[in-house]
């Protein structure tokens, strides 16, 4: 049968694509980021960040800086953190990785070279927590 006289033939239906539900925030080299950044699954510091964050994965990438306040459930630092981080689940400090402020985390790795300085505090972190009457900190 010649191609020129032959009926279009439709192809099958294929599937759309399905759309990420992975709300992923990368502040790339050379680029400055201040502010509240809330409700994010991951955030990619490559550039400087300086804000009050709430996520489930903060990155670090080498030559990033972040400045300020994160709460998140994991942690990897390749870059500098100067602040306040509360890590839920672990944190890792790579070698070229620095922390300074104050740190709380549940389980921690540094590899050698690695620095972390400040007020540590390690262990029984909650997402929140509330001070009882006798003053002693206890899980919301």
């Amino acid at each position: 049968m010649s191609l020129l006289g032959s009926q279009p033939r439709s192809l099958p239906p294929t599937s759309a694509k399905p759309v990420s539900t992975n709300r992923t925030l990368i502040v790339g080299k050379g680029l400055t980021v201040a502010g509240e950044i809330k409700d994010c699954d991951c955030l990619v510091v490559e550039g400087e960040v300086s804000a009050e964050v709430s996520c489930k994965e903060l990155t670090i990438a080498p030559g990033g800086l972040f400045a300020g306040t994160a709460r998140v459930m994991n942690a990897e630092v390749i870059g500098r953190f100067e602040g306040d981080l509360k890590v839920t689940e672990r944190l890792v400090v790579r070698a070229t990785g620095s922390v300074s402020g104050e740190v709380r985390y549940q389980l921690i790795e540094i590899e050698r070279g690695g620095r972390i300085s400040g007020r540590i505090d390690s262990g029984n972190v909650t997402e929140s927590t509330k001070t009882t009457a006798a003053g002693q900190r206890s899980s919301a």
